[in-house]
């Protein structure tokens, strides 16, 4: 009898704990990319559509030549992939907004201002802090860019 009830536990144990669950992973996952991966209109951005506001920064305006320098949005592509794609893709929300159409969101200067000033942006821009609500107060680094590569960037962002 004892035998009977030792055996019957035995398989009560493995039937009970031996099978395969829900595996869960070790460690720290982070997912930039949001799941629902579309294109990002002016009316997706929540943060205000203003042409008139020029940002806080070394840029008091700016107005783009009628055609796009190849050479110099060739150089802004490059410098883009290097210091921008950990937050921003052309056409996905990431960290940071999507470029996508940025011009027709924001003004030239609003943008270079952006690249060359963040930190100041962000603490007095009421479009920047809009932005970064929106984005759940992660900030846009200061990539130390000077005039010319942020240039070349926002040449780039006139490709997209």
């Amino acid at each position: 009898m004892k035998r009977t009830i030792g055996l019957l536990g035995m398989a009560f144990l493995l039937f009970s704990c031996g099978g395969e669950g829900k595996k869960e992973k070790k460690g720290f996952e982070y997912n930039r990319v949001q799941k629902t991966e579309k294109k990002i209109s002016a009316a997706a951005d929540k943060a205000p559509v203003d042409l008139s506001n020029k940002g806080i920064g070394p840029i008091s305006d700016f107005e783009f030549p009628s055609d796009i320098d190849a050479d110099m949005a060739a150089t802004g592509s490059t410098i883009f992939k290097q210091k921008c794609t950990a937050c921003h893709y052309p056409d996905k929300r990431l960290i940071g907004p999507a470029m996508t159409g940025i011009y027709e969101r924001r003004h030239p200067a609003w943008v270079l201002n952006m690249l060359l000033n963040p930190t100041e942006m962000l603490e007095k821009d009421p479009v920047a802090m809009g932005l970064l609500k929106e984005y759940n107060n992660v900030i846009m680094l200061n990539q130390n860019l000077s005039q010319e590569e942020a240039r070349a960037i926002a040449e780039y962002l006139r490709t997209l």
